[in-house]
Parts: structure tokens; sequence; C-alpha cells
């Protein structure tokens, strides 16, 4: 029996894993959910899967959801990042899945680190802004950090069994979101309706947008320099629209191995509670042979800009990515509020970055810094 907290329990990771922990009651228990703001979907999972303590965005939230319960079962409810961190290093805990959206699952991921809990890492965020130290501690605590997301777990799966010494590069797929084929022109004009509704995935709104950007491509670049060990140059950029092929990597020898399947993330989500076993998970296979054509084609640099600006922020290293992804929080925020156009989010992102004066990024206190300096920057450039 593994014990999980769920960190995001209300997001579409956190609900997929729910499907599955429903699905395989006899292997998985739930003993933490943390969620946001969504109160009403968190008394609904309370009351199904029963968890000893849970926790919320804040204090009025907690006070909410605590009069929401019955008193029969009323699990603790906390509140807050103290309140994430404490679930996700509660010493019954065997995993804790870390799927809070953006930098806000930075510290909860941490402390479940540094309480030596395994992590199935959907919170990309934590990589980009602090891969060296998470990294680190993760080897110093001897716990796995078992990849989420669709591409990671692929790359992951593809190299069981080889000699990782022998790769050559890995090929990180993308859906292209839904302006894969706007002109310059058009993507000004987008709205936020249309930027949420991707042709493929069924994703969270911040995600979705980074999707239609390809910022959430740029975060995953840096996610696999760490997980994986490997260098930038390593690392290809591919659009494929129909996204079956969920990434690849490339051997010394010439060897491609793909992972393919549908995009369905549960299997992918799956593999990190089970790994190394598979479960029969709930999907349909996939049907490859009557798939009628897989294409592949490199993505503009010029149109998405944003995955430009996440290769830079890599090789400028320190505190740089922990900026970048902190501006584009705040500019995809702008964007839902009809604050900027979906063209300005790489603007504001390229000026909050010029502006930093970059750091070694060697302290939990550094990247912070940057993270709450490139929020206020970016919302003043936003202001203007």
């Amino acid at each position: 029996m593994k014990k999980l907290t769920i960190l995001g329990s209300t997001g579409s990771i956190g609900k997929n894993t729910l499907k599955i922990v429903r699905q395989f009651p006899e292997h998985f228990r739930v003993i933490g959910l943390g969620a946001g703001r969504n109160i009403e979907l968190l008394r609904e999972q309370i009351v199904t899967f029963k968890p000893r303590i849970a926790s919320v965005l804040d204090k009025t939230l907690a006070r909410q959801l605590r009069n929401q319960l019955s008193v029969s079962g009323k699990p603790e409810v906390v509140w807050g990042t103290d309140g994430y961190c404490k679930i996700a290093k509660d010493p019954d805990v065997d995993m804790v899945v870390s799927a809070i959206v953006g930098g806000a699952g930075f510290l909860p991921t941490l402390a479940a680190i540094e309480a030596s809990k395994d992590i199935a890492l959907a919170n990309k965020e934590t990589l980009v802004m602090g891969g060296e130290i998470v990294t680190n501690l993760a080897r110093k605590r001897q716990i796995r950090l078992l990849p989420v997301d669709s591409e990671h777990s692929a790359i992951f799966q593809a190299l069981q069994g080889n000699n990782q010494r022998e790769l050559r590069k890995i090929l990180l797929t993308a859906s292209g979101g839904p302006f894969r084929k706007f002109t310059k022109t058009e993507l000004k004009k987008v709205t936020p309706e249309q930027a949420l509704d991707h042709p493929t995935w069924s994703m969270g709104s911040k995600i979705t947008i980074d999707s239609a950007t390809l910022m959430n491509k740029g975060l995953e670049v840096i996610e696999a320099c760490w997980l994986f060990d490997v260098n930038p140059a390593q690392i290809e950029v591919h659009i494929h629209p129909e996204s079956i092929i969920h990434s690849m990597v490339e051997y010394v020898d010439g060897s491609i191995i793909a992972q393919l399947g549908i995009p369905d993330m549960k299997t992918p989500i799956a593999y990190a509670l089970t790994y190394p076993e598979r479960f029969p998970v709930e999907n349909p296979s996939l049907d490859l042979f009557a798939t009628e054509k897989l294409t592949f084609y490199a993505p503009d640099f010029d149109r998405f800009p944003c995955l430009k600006l996440a290769y830079e922020a890599l090789e400028a290293g320190g505190t740089m990515p922990a900026v970048l992804n902190a501006a584009n929080e705040v500019a995809v925020g702008a964007f839902l509020k009809k604050h900027i156009s979906f063209s300005e989010i790489p603007v504001i992102i390229e000026r909050t970055m010029f502006q930093h004066k970059q750091a070694s990024c060697k302290d939990i206190a550094e990247i912070l810094s940057a993270d709450k300096w490139a929020r206020r920057t970016a919302t003043k450039l936003i202001e203007k």
C-alpha cells in the first residue's frame, strides 16, 4: 500500500491521479490533499478518499471548508505555503504527487524531498527555478524524481534498459497548440477564449496558455536538462500535432526509441505511481495502424519567441530561469484578464529578463528573491 499526498488535487493532474487511486484502492491510500480555491471539489474528494489532512490557499478558504465538512471523519485543514509543506512532509506519506501549477509548487516539493519522499513530478517549475538545488537534494536524500509530464515520462521510459552515456539527443515533441498556423498579425488578435481551446489536451488555464505560446515546451526543455543530466544542445523540439509520439531519444548508434500512446495523462501518472511496474489503467488502446499520418515540423522561433527565451534562460543559468518562469506567470495572468495581448506575453518576459542582474542560484533564498523581483518587475512593465 503506497500512501500519497497529492498537491494540486483539484487540477487536471490531481483529478486523473485520483482516478487511478479509485481504480486500484488496494494499492494506494490518500493521506493528504492540497488544493487552491476550489473547495467544493476538494470537499467531494475528501468525502470520497478520506484523507487525514488537507490544505487550501488561505485561512478564509480553510474556515469555509471546515464548515462544509461533517464532524465525522473531518480531516485536519491547514492553509498556505506552510500548509502545503506540512502535507508534503507528513511522516506517513511515501510519495508526493507534485501537481500545483507554477512557482507555488516549488517550496512544497522541496519540503517533500527534504523529508525523503519520492516525487511524482508534474510541477516542472520546481526544476526550472532550482534544478541544481533540487536534483542535488534528491540525490542526497536518495529519493526518486519520477516524471509525470507525458513528454518526460516518454523519455524516462525510452531510457529504461539502456546506457544513458550512449544517449545522443532527446527529441521533445509538442502539439504546437491551437495557433501553430497563425501569422504574426493573427497572433496579435488572439483572445483568451481562443487560447484556452486546446485542440488535443485538457489542461488548466495557465498550462493551456503556455502550450499556445510554446513556453510550456521551453519550460520542459529546462526540466529535461535537469531530470536527464543533458546539456541544452542535446534537446531538440519538434512540433507533432497528433500528440501520438510523446517524445523520443536517439542513441549514438543512430537508433531512435519512441514512446507512443493516446493523449491521456492517466498513463504517465500511473507509471510514475507504480514504477517499475505497469498497472492496467482504464484507457483505450492506441490503434496506430488506423492513424492516417504522423507529422512533424520545426518550431518557428519568430512567431513563438517564448521557446527561444527559455533556451536563452537555460544557457544563462543561475537565477535567469526563475525570472523567466515568474515573468511568464505574471504575463499569462495579465493576458487572461485581457490587460495585454497574446503577442505581448513574450515581450514582457524578454524585458524582465533584460533588466535582471543574474545571481549564481546557490541557495533557495536567491531563487525566491529572483522570483519576487521578476514578478514585481513584470507587473510594472504591464502597468506601463
